[in-house]
Parts: structure tokens; sequence; C-alpha cells
């Protein structure tokens, strides 16, 4: 179990649909119609906003969960709650919706440390309705999200943006170009796929200056083992290399680097020290089998931080 933060530590609000995930490492994902053993199973909670969530914590912040769960009684919600409290994040703001189910993954890693991902969300629970702003917004120093949340999450981020908290959000499937998220954030990251799907330009450089003319959101697109590439705020490009460790899994390290590169910058972290900060996490928790409960803890980070710098 995680020690709670210090109450002065920012406390960052994660808003998405948290996962219940069986993971399962195997020699190769299998064809059609075949059967094949797995060398290694585990049970874990999941979501991006939860996996995000978990970085906070053990690098040093403090999380709070909100979004959409199935019914109270279901296994998947306790298994999930009994986890949260294991992490000492904050879930009294998850939204139980009656008769639904939350969601679940079926998870396969491969030798080289890849995920496949099926998943299964109810359609029901995009209809949820949040807390009230008030509420959900009282001492948060940072707002994480996921753009597939935008049905349920834009008006918030709306009335963030007019209290001047930061709202980031992860941009992993592609965006409409009048996605009101465009405008109600204040830093969008984009995998690579999802950037040029978005711009529609097959080019990440290109894409990247496309959509700076749609949004004053700071833009990086994050390229796995490429690193991440990013426009400063005279519109110029900038790269953060990625750290090459020996990967075993990589199932959560996006979530990981999103909710490490936010606690940098509610900390007044420079945006090329969060952005390095972030690939330091996301570096390591690859290196360990077990989604974002591989997660490494601050000292970690920091220790390896030093090692490269060297």
């Amino acid at each position: 179990m995680n020690s709670a933060a210090s109450k002065s530590a920012p406390r960052i609000l994660c808003i998405g649909m948290p996962v219940r995930d069986l993971a399962f490492r195997v020699d190769g994902v299998p064809e059609r119609g075949f059967k094949i053993p797995a060398s290694q199973f585990e049970e874990i909670a999941g979501g991006n906003a939860l996996n995000a969530s978990i970085g906070i914590v053990r690098l040093g912040g403090r999380a709070a969960l909100t979004g959409p769960m199935g019914d109270a009684g279901e296994t998947s919600s306790q298994y999930i709650f009994d986890k949260l409290a294991e992490e000492s994040i904050e879930t009294n703001h998850l939204v139980h919706m009656p008769g639904l189910v939350t969601p679940i993954s079926a998870i396969m890693i491969d030798p080289s440390g890849e995920r496949t991902i099926v998943t299964f969300r109810d359609p029901a629970l995009w209809k949820v309705h949040l807390p009230d702003p008030d509420l959900l917004l009282q001492d948060c120093a940072a707002i994480l999200t996921e753009s597939r949340c935008a049905s349920f999450i834009t008006e918030l981020c709306v009335e963030a943006r007019r209290r001047k908290i930061p709202v980031v959000v992860d941009v992993d499937g592609v965006m409409s170009l009048r996605e009101g998220l465009l405008t109600a954030s204040s830093h969008l990251i984009f995998s690579s796929e999802a950037l040029q799907q978005t711009a529609g330009i097959a080019n990440d450089a290109d894409a990247l200056k496309k959509m700076a003319g749609l949004t004053g959101s700071f833009l990086a697109g994050t390229r796995g083992p490429q690193g991440t590439l990013w426009l400063d705020d005279r519109q110029n490009f900038q790269e953060t290399p990625a750290f090459p460790v020996h990967t075993v899994d990589t199932l959560g390290a996006g979530d990981i680097f999103h909710g490490a590169f936010t606690l940098a910058l509610t900390e007044g972290q420079p945006l090329p020290g969060a952005l390095r900060f972030a690939s330091a996490a996301a570096a390591l928790k690859c290196t360990r089998f077990g989604g974002a409960f591989a997660c490494p803890q601050r000292p970690e980070v920091e220790a390896f931080l030093a090692r490269a710098a060297h």
C-alpha cells in the first residue's frame, strides 16, 4: 500500500472509465480459432484515467477519480474500489450506474512487451452525469482526461479553464476538428496515429502545425520509442527523446506518461523538464509486468534521470 501524499501535494482530478483488466503473457497473439497457453496471468484494474491516477500518487501527487462505473453490486466494481484504496486514490466521486456493467478488458502481452486488447464498455456508460463542478473542482490543481469522454466532460473542462485550472487531454483516437475539447483544454497530447488521423496529414510535424491553427492549447505527439514531438510557445518544434530500456510490458505506459506530465506541470516544472520526467516514468514502467501497477515510485524516477544525465 502507498502512503498518502502530503496534503500540500497537488491534487489532480482524473476523469475516465475504470476498467477491470485480465492480463495474459503469451508467446504470440493466436491466430483465429487457435488456443494458446499463457505463461503469466494477472488481474488488475485499468483504464486511462485510473492508470494515470496510480502514476500521480506513486510519483508524489494526490489523485481523485471520477467517471462512470457499473452497478454497485457487481464484482468488478468492488474489486476496482479495493485496488484504488490500496493506492490511496480518492474514489468518492465515481458514479455507479444501476444495472450496467463496469468495463472489462482481456489483454495479451507478447515477448516484445506489446499488448493486444479487447475491451467491452456498456454504451449506456457514456450517458453518465458527473457530480457538480463546484464539488469536483474544489482543491483541484489540474484535470487529466481523455478525448473519448468528450460527451460528458467538455462542460466541466470549460468551467475549469474559466477558473484557470489546467486541463490536460490524452488524445488516443481521432477527434473532430470541431471538437469542443480543442479549446476547452490547456494541453493536448496526441498519440502519433491519432494526431495524423485527426489532422488528415500523414506526418507528425505538419499535423501539429495544422492543429496549432485550431487551438491555443499546448500540442504534443507521442511516438513511443521515437520520443515526443511538441511545439513551444513560439511554435517551434522541439523533441524529447525516449529513454532506451528493455521493454517487457507497455500496458499503461502512455497513461503513466500523462499522469507524470500533469503532475510535473502542477509542480511548476518547465515543459522540457515535465516531458523528460514523464518519459522517464513511462520508460521505467515498461521494464516491469503489471500494467500501471508496475509504475515506479518518485525516488526511482529521480535516480533514473540522474543516471541518464551522466
